[in-house]
């Protein structure tokens, strides 16, 4: 195991610094307060072309930060490098993934070299510093995610999902949980996260995926599919994350229901904005984005207009910022050096949020290499930081010859072996972390504590340990009103412990305050069984006779647990709800969620009693049952793939992220490409599309897409000139016939004139452009 202080003499030998001048002149007329030597200020003859390495204890001279906080340097290189994900355990000790491997040049060589890894880093003297690391786990193609859990540790390596076992902080036996972890998609569209969250399931981004382990087995579920990036939750276990261009994305209802059927393209209340303003202030010029030639991407000033990579959120639940920032969630937006703030407030079951600030953000750095990727709430009520700190981040599948001249003009490959992590906290501030004893009565207490990170993980001590003697504690707790954040995770541990009764549940929706009866239905799938199901039936039928619009939409995400013991009882409340709620969206889509291959039925007998199809319910149903007709006729996927093997292989890792598995189109990314005119119609506009890429706004049978509806432009694979003319032609064919597309095939021939045409060609088509070929 080998110990390290910062060797900053070795920095500077091996590495030519260039100190920038700090811009003091912002929005916030505030700078950041450093814990270490802040750069020297120099204005220099000339401004650099490069983006000059700046060595770690310099870095946070270069950042502004709202009044009142400072940031802390707590983790540098050569202690950690290329750090993308992490968790702290019961000592503050911090669990962190490198992705080592990830974008070694803009070609990305060696990107399959295993040299990942996951570390323990510790503050061996309790300075603040972290100064010890220890690999656990080595020599790992591009790591992603982790999970401590029991006596082990979930790692995420695509495609595989692994479960290590631990003692003593060595890694043991290897058990493959799931090997489809990471099915499709590349380094930049792959599940992450592995959040643990308040219902005892772990879920990730970029995944319709949950998990949990029972006893030795491991039980893998259906959910929605959730965001791109880092994923995190609230005081009350709702959901939140994000995509590359969309600023906060969050569920409204239970994390575990309403998957159920498969023929629903969306659920409302889940992947709503949670934010909808995606503006962002850098504090410096950003040139260096993936398409900065693009109109409007960045302003007369350079600086990046939109989020463009937006990254690991976090809504903080600590108790060291005050009250003003309880219910904040920041994104890290690492293409333009920043972390943005919002503040978040719930009306009833909606969350909806704004910007903190207009013109300013909460943290910003004129350092290019500041790449804030993943956030975290922690042990001793800071807000945590996880910076790769490196030129390139852009995935190579993507990048543009825009970039990679950017990426060559300010010498921004090298250095590779970087990473810093920073904490966030109000000046004069005494940051102690809390460390998670053993002791079962003091777990228990913890689970009221004012920092939501201590209370997380007492839950799942708890839970792990199987620590049945808290069992009547628990009891108490979740009878008591004076703490209900107590009350909440002491009802949740039970779940966990497999000891909650039916009659504390009933109790809580009882419950005239909307939080405990928010719980109690989120809960009441673990206790529902066929000697409690008529219980809660009663008590659900009451809340809707009661008029509770609020229990509404979960009373009928619900009736799919009913179903299994009563189909009937399912059946009629589903009735009654629709025709109590028929306007309501989100309502109707819970319902419509019970009834996969019963739709047309359930319309049929719904028109007796709501006939007009302009109500919300019917216009929902509709849209399914015209989407499982058009399904019905789709072309055999086995046989494509047998057909166009590379094609199916490049639309799977490439485009079925963005344009979904059904050629459907995926809400806020992109349009359908099935019965495409753009994909059934010119050769030559669907080649130079799949080249160069598309901007948007444009039409598709007859309906405008532009953002924020989907992303506001597709990149192009031809910037890739190792990319085969034979691979092209085969997706292209792929897509022409698959799902309801019966196009003919486009040849190697085709692509390599099209292409030969284009040569030279670095930007993405416009709607108009195409027309004119």
């Amino acid at each position: 195991m080998k110990k390290y202080r910062y060797p900053f003499l070795f920095l500077a030998l091996s590495f030519s610094l260039v100190y920038c001048k700090t811009n003091k002149q912002t929005a916030t007329g505030t700078t950041a307060s450093n814990t270490v030597e802040t750069a020297k200020e120099e204005t220099p003859a000339k401004k650099p072309a490069g983006s000059p390495f700046i060595a770690p204890e310099k870095t946070i001279g270069l950042m502004q930060i709202e009044e009142g906080f400072e940031v802390k340097l707590v983790a540098a290189e050569p202690l950690v490098s290329a750090p993308v994900a992490m968790q702290f355990d019961d000592q503050a000790r911090m669990w962190v993934v490198e992705m080592t491997g990830y974008m070694p040049d803009t070609i990305g060589t060696g990107e399959d070299i295993p040299n990942g890894n996951i570390v323990i880093l510790e503050d061996k003297n309790r300075d603040g510093v972290y100064d010890d690391r220890k690999v656990i786990i080595d020599s790992l193609v591009l790591p992603r995610a982790i999970c401590l859990i029991e006596n082990g540790i979930l790692v995420a390596e695509p495609t595989n999902l692994w479960f290590y076992e631990l003692k003593n902080d060595k890694a043991g036996k290897r058990v493959l949980v799931d090997p489809k972890y990471t099915e499709g998609g590349n380094v930049e569209h792959q599940p992450n996260g592995l959040l643990r969250a308040m219902d005892n399931w772990i879920y990730n981004a970029k995944s319709d995926k949950r998990y949990r382990k029972q006893g030795n087995k491991w039980l893998i579920e259906r959910t929605h599919f959730r965001g791109q990036w880092g994923i995190c939750q609230d005081n009350y276990g709702r959901l939140y994350y994000n995509n590359n261009s969309q600023n906060l994305i969050g569920d409204y209802f239970p994390a575990g229901v309403g998957a159920s059927n498969k023929n629903q393209k969306g659920v409302a209340g889940y992947n709503e904005k949670s934010v909808a303003n995606n503006k962002v202030y850098p504090l410096h010029p950003t040139p260096g984005v993936n398409r900065g030639y693009m109109k409007n991407i960045l302003d007369d000033s350079l600086r990046l207009n939109d989020f463009t990579a937006a990254a690991g959120p976090v809504v903080y639940r600590g108790d060291l910022f005050g009250q003003a920032y309880e219910f904040n969630a920041f994104v890290p937006e690492p293409s333009a050096n920043l972390i943005k703030r919002n503040i978040l407030a719930q009306k009833g079951y909606v969350v909806k949020g704004e910007q903190a600030y207009k013109g300013k953000e909460f943290l910003a750095s004129t350092d290019e290499r500041f790449r804030p990727v993943s956030l975290y709430n922690a042990p001793d009520g800071a807000m945590y930081i996880l910076d790769m700190y490196r030129g390139i981040i852009q995935h190579k599948t993507y990048l543009t010859p825009y970039l990679k001249e950017q990426i060559g003009k300010r010498e921004l490959t090298q250095p590779l072996s970087s990473g810093r992590i920073y904490k966030v906290v109000p000046k004069k501030s005494s940051a102690k972390p809390v460390m998670i004893p053993n002791e079962a009565g003091e777990l228990v207490k913890l689970l009221g504590h004012a920092n939501g990170w201590v209370r997380d993980r007492a839950q799942q001590k708890l839970v792990d340990g199987k620590y049945n003697q808290t069992v009547s504690a628990l009891r108490d707790a979740v009878k008591q009103t004076a703490n209900p954040l107590l009350a909440i995770h002491a009802l949740w541990t039970l779940e966990g412990l497999n000891s909650l009764k039916t009659e504390e549940v009933l109790a809580w929706l009882r419950r005239p305050d909307w939080t405990y009866r928010m719980q109690a239905l989120a809960v009441a799938p673990a206790i529902m069984t066929p000697s409690s199901y008529q219980q809660l039936t009663t008590v659900f039928d009451d809340l809707i006779n009661n008029n509770d619009t609020l229990s509404a939409p979960y009373v009928a995400f619900l009736c799919k647990n009913i179903s299994k013991f009563d189909t009937v009882a399912s059946k009629n409340m589903l009735t009654k709800l629709a025709t109590k709620y028929p306007n309501n969206r989100f309502v109707a889509d819970a319902v419509i969620s019970n009834l996969e291959g019963q739709e047309e039925m359930f319309q049929t007998e719904l028109t007796a009693s709501l006939s007009d199809q302009n109500l919300v319910i019917n216009k929902q149903l509709q849209k399914v049952i015209t989407g499982v007709r058009s399904a019905q006729g789709n072309r055999d996927p086995a046989m494509l793939k047998r057909q166009f093997p590379k094609g199916e292989a490049l639309f799977t890792s490439i485009c079925q992220t963005c344009h979904g598995a059904d050629g459907g189109g995926v809400k806020s990314l992109a349009p359908p490409l099935n019965q495409s005119e753009w994909v059934t119609g010119s050769k030559d506009k669907l080649i130079s599309i799949i080249l160069f890429g598309l901007t948007g706004p444009v039409r598709v049978n007859g309906h405008i897409y532009q953002t924020p509806e989907v992303s506001g432009d597709m990149p192009g694979i031809g910037y890739d000139k190792d990319m085969p003319n034979e691979d092209i032609s085969q997706l292209l064919s792929f897509i022409r016939k698959s799902w309801r597309n019966n196009a003919d095939n486009v040849t190697t021939e085709e692509v390599t004139r099209v292409r030969q045409k284009l040569t030279g060609r670095e930007k993405a088509f416009t709607e108009a452009e195409l027309n004119g070929i």
